[in-house]
């Protein structure tokens, strides 16, 4: 799972991406011009887990991670619309979307920082980038999707139909995350990796004076930027990146005269997971205590393909419990006592936080 950071130079999206990352990419300016993106991968932070492994004693803890790429986006690209097909391609491979925007003053931005303003010009370039796909491809159906089998013929005129539909709503600016599509338009529409169709997170990356006004922030950003699929946080990414180079004594003591409860990057990290529609399953054991990445409406069977293909195919049932259930026995065995410990078949949808155990047959 792949989550790119995106954001107009002089955002701090690097310094966020150090921030979430605990890395040390160039930051300032355009990131030295570079092509490639920044890319680190991120444990995400889950206190169950933790709970698990005190209590199991494993000799390994292993928790789901998200990759975060940090892309480059040249001075004034957006004003010129001069966006170069690489740099699209970049955020296309993404999952989701980090979209991080400056509201502290300074920094290497010349203008007042208005992080709505910078938000709804990054996302009308997405949006113009998206149109130009959809009309491209209009075009070559138009022509030559009239050719080919009759089976090839109706599956480019549902897909013009599809094509076709969504245009206006595109062209008038509305994001493709925002139409309400249906599991069969989704199905059609994969392929293209429509940038206005990836979930969003918006990220106002704020400053020590704005600390206390955070939450105001957000909320205000949710009521401004209602989209499906979409969420507001603020983070301050130059310190959230200066904690990430701190012992945990000093980071405790830096936190403590800033006032802030915890680390924000954590919640960060936890919003991006969700907001990708992803959960996470246990298993648990003497040897290894893990937590696994899971999409809503997954089936147990899915969940033993995500531990090895093997177990899916030889799957015979998953022997299941709630965390929480499982924590309040004290063991598997007392679980199992207590009749909390169930017998579930392919079909049954795994929930957050379940404790599972794969049952199969090596020979099938």
């Amino acid at each position: 799972m792949q989550v790119t950071i995106v954001g107009l130079p002089g955002s701090g999206k690097t310094t966020v991406f150090n921030a979430l990352t605990g890395g040390h990419a160039e930051t300032g300016g355009f990131s030295g011009g570079r092509a490639a993106p920044n890319v680190g991968v991120v444990k995400v932070p889950d206190e169950r887990l933790d709970t698990l492994s005190a209590l199991f004693k494993p000799r390994k803890t292993i928790p789901a991670d998200v990759t975060y790429a940090d892309v480059a986006i040249p001075p004034g690209a957006t004003r010129e619309g001069t966006i170069s097909p690489d740099v699209l391609a970049q955020v296309r491979n993404a999952d989701a979307l980090l979209h991080v925007a400056r509201s502290f003053e300074g920094g290497t931005a010349a203008e007042t920082a208005d992080a709505w303003r910078d938000v709804n010009e990054l996302d009308t370039e997405f949006t113009l980038a998206d149109l130009d796909v959809i009309e491209k491809r209009l075009e070559k159906l138009r022509t030559s999707g009239r050719h080919g089998s009759p089976a090839e013929r109706e599956a480019n005129a549902q897909e013009e139909e599809l094509l076709a539909r969504l245009e206006p709503d595109v062209s008038s600016g509305r994001p493709l995350r925002s139409l309400g599509l249906s599991e069969d338009d989704e199905r059609r529409l994969r392929g293209y990796r429509f940038l206005t169709q990836k979930p969003v997170l918006v990220v106002l990356n704020i400053d020590e004076g704005q600390l206390t006004r955070a939450a105001t922030l957000e909320s205000e950003g949710r009521e401004r930027y209602r989209q499906p699929e979409s969420d507001v946080v603020a983070l301050a990414g130059k310190i959230e990146s200066e904690l990430t180079e701190l012992g945990v004594d000093d980071a405790a003591l830096f936190m403590e005269e800033l006032g802030i409860a915890e680390p924000s990057r954590g919640r960060v990290i936890r919003l991006t997971y969700a907001l990708l529609g992803l959960f996470s399953f246990f298993t648990a054991g003497e040897d290894e205590c893990r937590a696994w990445t899971l999409r809503r409406g997954a089936t147990a069977v899915d969940a033993a393909g995500t531990i090895h293909s093997d177990l899916a195919r030889g799957f015979i049932r998953a022997e299941v419990i709630s965390y929480e259930d499982l924590i309040a026995c004290g063991s598997t065995a007392e679980a199992r006592k207590r009749g909390l410990l169930r017998s579930e078949g392919k079909t049954y949808q795994v929930r957050d936080g379940d404790v599972i155990e794969v049952l199969f047959n090596v020979a099938r």
